[in-house]
């Protein structure tokens, strides 16, 4: 079954790498979207992919890439469009 997934990440998640082992990880999943840095300091990342691969990667965002600290994850499920065809850092 496939999933869609907004995350909203808060804490030090910028300055951190946080978008880079992000997409590493999705790439790893195969998970499908994008992550970018918002001008408030949180970072917003968009997967879509099988349930339990968008699951682990939410998962993930709660601790995050060593050097980050994360202190809220807000998660907004969706319907999947299939609009994405790979997982990119958007600035």
């Amino acid at each position: 079954m496939s999933r869609r997934a907004r995350v909203l990440v808060s804490g030090r998640v910028q300055g951190v790498g946080f978008r880079f082992y992000t997409r590493d990880e999705a790439r790893r999943h195969g998970i499908a979207g994008y992550v970018r840095n918002l001008p408030d300091g949180r970072v917003e990342a968009v997967f879509e992919g099988d349930d339990g691969s968008v699951a682990a990667l939410v998962n993930w965002c709660r601790s995050g890439p060593p050097g980050s600290r994360v202190t809220a994850v807000e998660v907004a499920d969706g319907t999947p469009t299939g609009e994405f065809d790979s997982f990119d850092v958007r600035r």
